[in-house]
């Protein structure tokens, strides 16, 4: 319960920095940016599903978050140099990938909820 307890204070802390601090970016990156936040949302739901099977690791969990977010934003420049939509494997891999692991995260509470 501890780093459940942890965990929201962080996103607490977050949410607030990410309202009150101005951080722009120009629209020319908005479609790498956006690709880089699918990748980091398929790896906090890929968390939040892994923190509820009881198989949670910090480390592959900072890895993924970074490593997901940088890979899915170099497909997308990459094909932006070379005049191909490379973008959409990135959508495709994580779009797939975040509600699946939603759906087992979600599949997971209902069970515990329902042993108890």
């Amino acid at each position: 319960m501890n780093k459940l307890l942890i965990a929201i204070i962080g996103l607490i802390i977050g949410v607030a920095f990410g309202w009150y601090l101005p951080v722009t970016y120009p629209t020319s990156y908005s479609l790498y940016m956006s690709v880089a936040i699918l990748a980091a949302l398929d790896t906090v739901f890929g968390g939040i599903r892994a923190y509820m099977e009881d198989t949670f690791n910090t480390n592959i969990f900072v890895s993924g978050f970074f490593g997901n977010a940088i890979l899915a934003g170099l497909l997308a420049y990459i094909g932006d140099r070379l005049g191909v939509p490379l973008y959409y494997a990135a959508i495709f891999t994580f779009g797939g990938r975040l509600f699946n692991n939603f759906a087992r995260a979600r599949r997971s509470l209902i069970e515990k909820l329902g042993q108890k």
